[in-house]
């Protein structure tokens, strides 16, 4: 089935390329979608007085995307995950947690578009790659930490703490 893309799509082609799909993917996907048309020499006429249109939305799309990369990179993505011994996580960051954690932050971001290769399972700060256009791919750095504090830190308080208690104590008698 011979389509004209109205829209980049993704490893398929850009705006206005004339490609051959199978005609299940073009029926079931890319028409329904508005992303392609048949290619017909009625079609073709059509689509070259519209080009000018369908290329400054897309445009405008792209710059939309570049923008929210440009806040995307600039944010601290911090989540906190309940660890075991050995700081080993139970259970795995997702995409949608860490959906949840730029939604909190201002900037949501559809979970479906964040690329995860496999769930993060380990501490510390991990690349996360979120496509936001076909063509603006931004990579945020995701930190997952303890949820608790370190026996350590919590020693240090605890004397500083009752410390202030008992000069409260003697303040009161």
């Amino acid at each position: 089935m011979k389509l004209i893309l109205r829209a980049d799509v993704e490893n398929l082609g850009t705006l206005g390329d004339v490609v051959n799909v199978k005609p299940g993917y073009g029926r079931n996907y890319l028409l329904p979608q508005g992303l392609a048309m048949v290619a017909s020499p009625a079609n073709l006429k059509t689509f070259e007085l519209e080009r000018k249109k369908l290329q400054a939305r897309m445009d405008a799309l792209r710059a939309e995307a570049q923008d929210m990369q440009t806040r995307l990179e600039a944010l601290d993505v911090v989540i906190p995950m309940h660890v075991g011994d050995n700081d080993k996580l139970y259970g795995s960051v997702t995409t949608s947690i860490i959906g949840d954690a730029l939604a909190s932050l201002g900037a949501g971001v559809d979970r479906r578009r964040i690329l995860l290769d496999s769930p993060i399972r380990t501490l510390g700060e991990h690349p996360v790659r979120i496509r936001l256009h076909a063509s603006v791919i931004a990579m945020v750095t995701v930190k997952v930490v303890s949820d608790h504090q370190n026996p350590e830190e919590e020693n240090e308080v605890i004397p500083e703490e009752a410390a202030k208690e008992a000069s409260q104590e003697k303040d009161a008698e």
